[in-house]
């Protein structure tokens, strides 16, 4: 079936890109080769060709064929820790650059179960765009009670670190709740901020951050990492 060809040949080249036998900026065979090798239509090998280009693996130059894209730099990322994102990526040693790119009230929904809302509580959503040594990474989703942080809709888009606001209100011992991890692919407006394709996965970190003295959840918070830009550390859970 053309199908399963299809999904064969993509296969083989994801195998051989990711070998090294095609080094970044190499050129892939043409089109003609790939058809005689496999022998099927050249039209089943374009398809093949333009998943992959959709995948942001290889990129098409006019006239001249299709290279192996040079890939971001897999930056190794703990998923654990008391420690903020902001903090994390400063000791590792790469440059973090965050923009708010949301703070909204939102509708009662998961955030406010986890947070413990009371009827009529305001639940927060802060998103912050992570950009690491000039690549953009991540998308941060906290959520917080309004009743806990009165200001939070006026504070939001000034907030860089969401673990150095609050240890501005008082709070500094941090544990983490639990964590789920799942694999999303990214809508629209994620795929423009994050700057990817509609078929690069992503994984998305759902956890809650607690004050170590009451227990109490300060934070719903939903991470939406690009698959392609790290290593992971999961030997726990992190903000």
């Amino acid at each position: 079936m053309e199908i399963e060809k299809d999904a064969l040949i993509i296969d083989e080249l994801v195998e051989l890109l990711e070998s090294g036998d095609i080094r970044p900026g190499g050129k892939l065979p043409s089109e003609n080769k790939l058809a005689d090798q496999y022998r099927v239509p050249r039209y089943t090998v374009r398809n093949a060709l333009n998943h992959l280009e959709e995948r942001g693996l290889i990129e098409s130059v006019q006239g001249k064929g299709r290279f192996l894209k040079p890939g971001p730099a897999r930056i190794r990322i703990p998923l654990s820790g008391r420690t903020s994102f902001t903090e994390k990526m400063k000791e590792l040693g790469h440059l973090l650059e965050t923009t708010i790119v949301s703070c909204e009230a939102i509708e009662n929904g998961e955030a406010a179960r986890v947070l413990a809302a009371a009827p009529g509580d305001t639940v927060w959503r802060i998103g912050r765009l992570r950009v690491v040594d000039g690549e953009p990474i991540a998308i941060h989703y906290s959520h917080v009670l309004q009743s806990r942080f009165p200001e939070i809709g006026a504070d939001g888009p000034d907030i860089r670190s969401m673990f150095e606001y609050y240890r501005q209100r008082g709070y500094g011992n941090f544990e983490s709740g639990k964590a789920l991890l799942s694999v999303v692919f990214p809508s629209s407006r994620e795929q423009e901020l994050l700057r990817c394709s509609r078929l690069v996965p992503l994984l998305a970190l759902e956890s809650s951050c607690l004050d170590g003295h009451s227990g109490d959840t300060l934070e719903f918070t939903r991470i939406l990492y690009r698959s392609d830009t790290f290593k992971y550390d999961i030997s726990g859970t992190q903000e």
